[in-house]
């Protein structure tokens, strides 16, 4: 089997990744939005992993066209992440992460919690992240896997939608505008709670694992640059699964 890693997507993210196999010796094969993966697929067929680090929004055009030979090497790390979204483009089995470090333009890395790891190549993830001093932990359980995901999810949701409407940091939101947080964190919860059925997650249990994300870099800003289109995209499954988010819809409108 070949050594080498195909990374898909070389943004600020796809960059740590493709830095952190070379570090570790592994050669990288970047492909980027103009890339022709079935050809490269062809001379390159039996990569020793496929990391897909395009952003959310262009996740599921690149699962649509992912080469055959490749599906059961391929890695997700995006944010937003659910099964549904890797099982309606026939990946069983990917490795999936959930990325609790970022990496922004003219900035170095920074680490807000250790991000689980789940899947075939966890292990390989695990160790060449380790040599950028990035820790992570692997998740052997699946059902655990998914409480990670939907933390991640409520995470970046919540933070995200609360500061349309009062901007800050994720520690100012608790302790200034807890109210409005649980608001947000109950109906994007019930949304969430859509999404992965038949599962079903304990909604405190994962608040209270929020709060362990945003106690880990309280300084951390609620606005990013996605924060409306996260919101509009909520507004939309709401609509699907006909869940009433007066809170959702009311940011929305001021938005």
């Amino acid at each position: 089997m070949s050594n080498t890693i195909v990374i898909i997507g070389i943004g600020e993210m796809g960059g740590v990744f493709a830095r952190a196999f070379l570090h570790a010796g592994y050669p990288v094969y970047p492909v980027v939005r103009d890339t022709d993966q079935h050809k490269v697929s062809k001379s390159m067929p039996a990569p020793k992993l496929v990391l897909i680090c395009v952003g959310e929004e262009d996740l599921f055009a690149i699962l649509h066209n992912l080469p055959t030979v490749w599906r059961d090497r391929a890695a997700l790390m995006q944010n937003e992440l659910l099964p549904r979204d890797w099982q309606r483009h026939q990946l069983l089995y990917p490795t999936v992460m959930s990325v609790w470090f970022e990496k922004k333009k003219g900035q170095d890395i920074k680490v807000i919690l250790p991000s689980p790891i789940c899947g075939p190549y966890a292990g390989l993830l695990q160790q060449v992240l380790a040599g950028l001093d990035i820790p992570s932990a692997i998740v052997e359980d699946e059902q655990r896997m998914l409480f990670e995901l939907v933390r991640k999810n409520l995470y970046i949701l919540v933070a995200n939608i609360c500061g349309l409407k009062v901007g800050g940091t994720v520690g100012e939101l608790w302790s200034r505008h807890e109210a409005l947080a649980r608001q947000v964190a109950g109906e994007v919860f019930e949304l969430q709670r859509a999404l992965i059925q038949p599962h079903d997650l304990d909604r405190e249990k994962l608040i209270t694992a929020m709060l362990v994300a945003f106690n880990g870099d309280p300084e951390h800003a609620c606005l990013g640059r996605a924060a409306k289109k996260r919101l509009q995209r909520a507004v939309e499954y709401a609509d699907a699964y006909q869940f009433d988010v007066p809170t959702l819809r009311g940011i929305l409108r001021q938005a």
